[in-house]
């Protein structure tokens, strides 16, 4: 599960500076990019909880 973590991080990084870019600078291309980091994010948290749900169960 740590592993999951860092990757959950490093997707939240991802979309926050890609939405800054956007937003703030006005960056057309980041919208695309942090739209696709929201997927990734999707994904982690979904396994994530899966995987909670099974140790919270042991």
């Amino acid at each position: 599960m740590p592993s999951n973590l860092k990757k959950i991080n490093t997707e939240i990084e991802t979309f926050k500076k890609e939405s800054t870019s956007l937003i703030e600078n006005g960056v057309k291309a980041a919208g695309p990019r942090a739209r696709k980091s929201t997927l990734g994010l999707e994904k982690l948290l979904k396994e994530f909880r899966k995987v909670s749900i099974e140790d919270a169960k042991k």
